[in-house]
C-alpha cells in the first residue's frame, strides 16, 4: 500500500510538471548583455537572439546592463529567478578576468550560473587611431617607451578581458605609463578611439572589424590561432613576438544557478540549431567570430579553465584592481 501511494504521488508530480515543461517557453525571454550596446557581446547576442527566438517560438528581449567590466549585468543575472526566463551572455570578462582580478566581484562564476552553450570564439585585436605614428606593433611599443604617459588605451570596463589584456601588454612590453581608460562596454570606447580621445583599444574583433575595414582604426595585432580573413596583413600576437597575448575570447549563454536540466537542454538545442542557420552563421563569421556550439558540460569546463588561466596571469603579473 505504501509503495502504491508513493508511486501515485510520483506520477501526480510528473503530470503536474509535464505541462509546464512542455509549454516552456510560454512568454518572452530576457537576455542580459552585461555591456553597453555596440560592443562584440551585444553584436553576438543580437544576431543569435533573432534565430534563437524563432527556434523557441518566443521573442528574446535583449537588455544591456553595462558597468564594472560586466560585473553589474552578471550579478543581475545571478540574482534572477532560475525559471529559464532570464538568460545572460557570458564572456571571458564576466566569468574569468573580473573574478581573477577583483576580490570584490559580487558572484562566483563557478557556482552562481548554469552553463548552457558556448556560442562563438572570437579573436581579440589591438587597434590604434590612424593618427598615432606607429604602423606595426614594434613601432607602437617603441613609441610608448619614448613617450611615457602620453598615450592611452580604452577598455570595455575595469576588470574585463580588454583591461586585463592591456595590463598584461604593459607588463610584457615594459610600458607602465600606457594609461588605462575604462568604458561601460566596447562601443563607447570605440567611439572615443575613432575620435582620437584615446590612442588605442584592446577589443574583440567583431565590434572593431567594420572600423578597421573603413580605415577609421589601424589594427596592429590579433589574438588568434591564425591570421584573420580580411586582415591578412595583420600578424597574430604570436607572430609579432608576444605569444602570451595570443588568447581568444568567447561568448556563450548561461542561466542562473538552479535552472532545471530540461530547460538547459531545451535552450541549448535551440541555440545549436540557431547557430546552424546559414544566415545567422554567415553574419557571425563575417563579423570575425568562429562558431562553437558545444555541450553544456564542455562550456562548464571551458569556463573553469579560463578562470584558472586568468587567475594565474593575475598572480604572476601582480594585477589586482585598484581603480
Amino acid at each position: 500500500m505504501k509503495i502504491r501511494t508513493l508511486l501515485c504521488a510520483a506520477l501526480g508530480a510528473a503530470v503536474l510538471a509535464s505541462p509546464a515543461m512542455a509549454d516552456y517557453p510560454d512568454r518572452p525571454i530576457r537576455l542580459i548583455v552585461p555591456f553597453a550596446a555596440g560592443g562584440t557581446t551585444d553584436i553576438v547576442a543580437r544576431v543569435v537572439a533573432e534565430s534563437l527566438g524563432r527556434e523557441l517560438g518566443q521573442a528574446i528581449v535583449v537588455e544591456n546592463k553595462g558597468g564594472g567590466g560586466g560585473a553589474i549585468g552578471a550579478e543581475a543575472l545571478a540574482r534572477s529567478a532560475a525559471d529559464g526566463y532570464t538568460l545572460g551572455m557570458a564572456t571571458v570578462s564576466t566569468m574569468a578576468t573580473n573574478p581573477a582580478t577583483n576580490p570584490k566581484t559580487p558572484y562566483n562564476p563557478l557556482k552562481d550560473f548554469t552553463p548552457i552553450i558556448n556560442l562563438v570564439n572570437v579573436p581579440n585585436v589591438l587597434t590604434v587611431n590612424p593618427k598615432v605614428p606607429a604602423q606595426n606593433l614594434q613601432e607602437f611599443v617603441a613609441l610608448l617607451k619614448a613617450n611615457p604617459g602620453k598615450y592611452s588605451y580604452a577598455s570595455a570596463g575595469t576588470g574585463g578581458i580588454s583591461h586585463l589584456d592591456g595590463e598584461l601588454f604593459k607588463s610584457l612590453t615594459g610600458t607602465p605609463d600606457f594609461i588605462h581608460v575604462p568604458y561601460r562596454g566596447s562601443g563607447p570606447g570605440l567611439n572615443d578611439t575613432i575620435a582620437g580621445q584615446v590612442s588605442a583599444q584592446f577589443d574583440n574583433l567583431p565590434s572593431s572589424m567594420p572600423h578597421i575595414q573603413a580605415g577609421k582604426l589601424r589594427a596592429l595585432a590579433v589574438a588568434s590561432t591564425q591570421r584573420v580573413p580580411g586582415l591578412e596583413n595583420v600578424p597574430t600576437f604570436a607572430e609579432a613576438g608576444m605569444p602570451d597575448m595570443n588568447n581568444m575570447a568567447w561568448y556563450g549563454l548561461v542561466a542562473p544557478a538552479g535552472v532545471s536540466p530540461a530547460v538547459v537542454q531545451r535552450v541549448h538545442d535551440a541555440a545549436a540549431r540557431a547557430l546552424k542557420d546559414p544566415k545567422t552563421a554567415q553574419r557571425l563569421i563575417d563579423g570575425g567570430s568562429q562558431i562553437d556550439g558545444g555541450t553544456p558540460e564542455a562550456y562548464a569546463a571551458l569556463i573553469k579553465r579560463e578562470l584558472e588561466l586568468r587567475q594565474k596571469i593575475a598572480r604572476e603579473q601582480k594585477i589586482q584592481l585598484t581603480e
